[in-house]
């Protein structure tokens, strides 16, 4: 199982700040993760219709498409974030 967290309009989008989840078996990185989500139904299509624009982190560490994930991990997606 997997803990979910959105942040900013994503979780505006979704419609709530954390989810769990049980993956099938073919989701393995954080890109199929995402891949899947926005299969999922229309709510999270929406979400996740551009990818490029989200960020995530794993156990809060950035992570990138290719990330593996495992049981137990938390997952965070957020926009891009910029400072000064």
């Amino acid at each position: 199982m997997l803990r979910l967290l959105y942040f900013a309009w994503l979780r505006e989008r979704v419609g709530h700040s954390e989810e769990e989840v049980v993956l099938p078996s073919s989701v393995r990185t954080v890109g199929e993760l995402m891949r899947w989500l926005a299969a999922r139904d229309t709510v999270h299509g929406a979400a996740f219709a551009k990818p490029g624009l989200i960020r995530a982190a794993v156990n809060q560490e950035f992570a990138g498409p290719e990330t593996e994930l495992s049981d137990g991990d938390e997952v965070a997606f957020f926009p891009p974030v910029t400072g000064g």
